[in-house]
Parts: C-alpha cells; sequence; structure tokens
C-alpha cells in the first residue's frame, strides 16, 4: 500500500489487520433521509463562513455519499488506515465540502471543525489533502485523475489478497478529461471487478450546461463498449443508489459504473440547475434562506 503518503492519515506502511469486522453501523432509510438534510445544512453553512467553495456539486451528490458512508463501506472512522477498509476515491475534488461533512458525521473529526474549510492552517482545504484530513484516502484538485488511481488501489488490493473494494465519484464534465477513458478501458482490460465508479451527471459545469460544452450522449452506451457493467438510476433515490451498490458486489470480471442523474445543487431553490453556483459561495442572506428550506 504505497500510494498513500499522510501525515495525520495513513503511512506507506501496513498496520497490523485488527481482530474485529469494523463494518460502520448502516442507518436506516429514514435515519439516511434525516441525514441528507444535515449534510446539505453542513454543506451551505460551511461554504457560507468560508466566502469561498462550490455548493452546487457538493449537493447534488448528497444521496450518493450518504448511500455510501452509512449502509455500503467497510470503514473505521477511529482508525482511519484500517487495512480492511473499503476505499472511497474522490475525483471530482471540488466537492470537499461534502465528503468532509461526511466525515465529520462519521466521527473522523469533530463536526465543529467543518467552520475551518479554507481557513489557514485547517486540516480541511478547498480540495481534498490526503496528508491532512482524517478519511482522505488521495489529494485531489486535477480532474480527470481519480479513475486511474482508484483502479491503481484496486489492482493492488487484488495483488495483497485483500477484499477490499474500490468506490470512485466522478462529475460528468469531468469525464470530457481523456484520462478517463484510458482509465476506463485500461480497468476493463484488467478485469478489475472490485472497482466502481459512480458519475454525478447532474448536467453542468463550470462554463454552462455539459452537453452543449462536450456532448458525450450516448454516455452510458460508451461506458459498456468499453467493457464495464453499466447502470442509470435516480442519484437522488437513495433505495436506488444502495440497491445499485449492493448489485456490483455480485459483477465478476469487470468494473462497474453507476451513472446518476442528479441536480445541481439539489434541495436550495434558488441553487437548483444555477451554474453560477458551481463555484460561488452563498451571500449571508442566501445561507439563512437555503438553511430555512432544508429545516
Amino acid at each position: 500500500m504505497l500510494y498513500q503518503l499522510s501525515q495525520s492519515g495513513c503511512s506507506g506502511k501496513t498496520p497490523a489487520d485488527s481482530t474485529d469486522a469494523g463494518v460502520f453501523v448502516s442507518l436506516s432509510n429514514q435515519e439516511m433521509q434525516a441525514m441528507t438534510k444535515s449534510l446539505r445544512r453542513h454543506i451551505i453553512s460551511m461554504i457560507g463562513a468560508a466566502g469561498s467553495g462550490h455548493p452546487g456539486g457538493s449537493l447534488s451528490a448528497v444521496e450518493i455519499i450518504t448511500a455510501l458512508y452509512f449502509g455500503i463501506l467497510r470503514h473505521k472512522p477511529q482508525e482511519p488506515c484500517w487495512p480492511g477498509r473499503d476505499r472511497f476515491i474522490l475525483s471530482k475534488g471540488h466537492a470537499a465540502p461534502l465528503l468532509y461533512a461526511t466525515l465529520a458525521e462519521c466521527g473522523y473529526f469533530p463536526v465543529e471543525e467543518l467552520f475551518t474549510l479554507r481557513k489557514l492552517n485547517s486540516r480541511l482545504q478547498g480540495h481534498t489533502d490526503c496528508r491532512l484530513t482524517p478519511g482522505v484516502e488521495v489529494t485531489a484538485g486535477a480532474l480527470g485523475q481519480g479513475l486511474s488511481i482508484a483502479m491503481g488501489i484496486a489492482l493492488a488490493g487484488r495483488l495483497d489478497s485483500r477484499d477490499y473494494r474500490v468506490y470512485t465519484l466522478l462529475g460528468d464534465g469531468e469525464c470530457n478529461e481523456g484520462q478517463v477513458w484510458e482509465a476506463a478501458m485500461a480497468a476493463a482490460h484488467f478485469r478489475v471487478d472490485n472497482l466502481v465508479a459512480i458519475v454525478d451527471r447532474n448536467g453542468l459545469q463550470l462554463d454552462g450546461w455539459s452537453d452543449e460544452i462536450m456532448n458525450m450522449e450516448p454516455f452510458a452506451e460508451k461506458w459498456q463498449a468499453f467493457g464495464w457493467h453499466t447502470s442509470v438510476i435516480d442519484g437522488h433515490d437513495l433505495a436506488a443508489i444502495t440497491d445499485a451498490l449492493e448489485h456490483t458486489r455480485s459483477i465478476k470480471g469487470r468494473p462497474s459504473v453507476i451513472i446518476a442523474r442528479t441536480v445541481k445543487g439539489k434541495g436550495v431553490s434558488f441553487m437548483e440547475n444555477k451554474v453560477g453556483f458551481h463555484g460561488k459561495a452563498p451571500s449571508a442572506d442566501e445561507v439563512e434562506t437555503a438553511l430555512k428550506e432544508l429545516e
């Protein structure tokens, strides 16, 4: 396991295995629904306090990350470097506020620390940094790299005879990057069946509508042609997300991709499908309005 070089997280050395299974206690569907509200409130509050950040793409993926961390992933918040953990790679690193809010709710660090987002000397940088933040597997920022990293980690698990699974979240605009498709081709070639990619298909990127900037349709068929098991779901339906993630465990001999159709800025009416909130913090008045909507 030489892919991580983290001061507060994991070193390159493999610690001894723990005796217990380390499976994070799953929440019920009702509890997960409540958690999505909490995560959205955290996202709005922390970005508003920071005065900068990326609310749109953080809000669109809330249900995806909730289903992962509170229903699917094997992980130990009190032992972030547990060797048996499943790995999650946030390829769209600008959605860091969502990951930080989730890690805090899981217990990797105090919820109060969320308000240090983007502050000097904070462990919560604008894009994820595995050297600083407990629970963050990979430093992100440059788009298009996460799938390649995730594939390498998945192959490392195979070489180490470990049964962990690797999940990575990509943006649909990020899929303009050629490296994504190189990794997709390689993952199918090497039959990396412990790898699951999830695409947050919210239809918007920094400069506008994704299909106007670079039309990737037929999108699902492209992944299928590259040899991936492919499913298309409602990315805000917790049951559908959980079912799709559970189903990937039965897929052998090829990687899986879940294309989750979502709404940019989901949950805050004045942010939904608004490209301006891709990377713009809400004002104090907008924070107040958004939090009222999310009560």
